[in-house]
């Protein structure tokens, strides 16, 4: 199987303004075009972390889901990142994986963060979506998943579930030392990637987000890392030494057993 090269946009959001943040961020994804595979943007990248989602949800035919399918199949780029979107009634922050062609899956947040309220708004998910893209298996998650280790757990063996773990957020500077404690313990625990994207920037509640975007190999090595800007960065992922690090340190077989049941 070949590298995977992919982009991450660590960008100020807009607060509450979808024509805005699609309008700007449709000339970030266009800037890379020809250069990536893969673009990820962050939580809620057309609102910031809003509990107002009645006022701005749209549903999976609305308009931030055809500008994902548009500036995807543009751009020849799988595109993801979470949007808030209304469905039967319900409201999720759901993270939308858009391939060139116009075809998509979703991943539905499961951990809901209580502390802000996200729980009385919104409908937690109960299904894992890992997405494959070249021979590789990406594990998609959003912001609070990340301190769940259970959650985005490889199960015991020789064959790992996914390669690449990605955690998109919006997730405050007051608790970034968390933030970039786990993502690396991930990348450890599960002899993958990790990729994570934050936003930068103040929001409607005066919420400051210094980014801290994170690319981390299965070592536990830091790749990439930018605090306090907006930044556009393109890696490629090293298929060989994913590979090289679970052959020379066999330490999944060793896992302790574990089921995830549905809701």
């Amino acid at each position: 199987m070949s590298n995977l090269t992919l982009s991450l946009i660590q960008t100020d959001l807009r607060w509450e303004s979808k024509e805005t943040n699609l309008h700007l961020l449709g000339k970030k994804v266009a800037s890379l075009k020809g250069t990536t595979e893969l673009v990820l943007l962050p939580e809620m990248f057309t609102t910031g972390f809003s509990m107002n989602p009645s006022k701005l949800a749209e549903g999976m035919d609305g308009e931030t889901v055809s500008w994902m399918r548009s500036t995807a199949a543009e751009n020849r780029v799988i595109l993801g990142g979470s949007v808030i979107i209304e469905d039967n009634g319900r409201y999720f922050n759901r993270f939308i994986w858009m391939l060139p062609n116009g075809e998509y899956g979703y991943y539905d947040k499961r951990h809901l963060f209580a502390y802000s309220g996200e729980d009385k708004h919104y409908v937690a998910g109960n299904k894992r979506l890992i997405a494959s893209v070249k021979g590789w298996k990406l594990n998609l998650n959003i912001c609070y998943d990340l301190r769940f280790p259970v959650w985005s757990r490889q199960t015991p063996g020789a064959n790992p579930e996914f390669d690449v773990l990605v955690y998109v957020a919006n997730w405050p500077d007051k608790r970034i030392h968390a933030w970039k404690t786990l993502l690396c313990a991930r990348a450890i625990e599960n002899q993958c990637y990790v990729i994570g994207v934050n936003r930068v920037g103040t929001d409607g509640n005066e919420i400051y987000y210094s980014g801290n975007s994170l690319v981390i190999n299965p070592l536990g090595e830091v790749l990439y890392h930018v605090e306090d800007e907006e930044d556009i960065f393109t890696i490629t992922l090293d298929r060989h030494l994913l590979e090289d690090t679970r052959l020379r340190f066999p330490f999944l077989k060793d896992a302790d057993s574990f089921r995830i049941s549905d809701l």
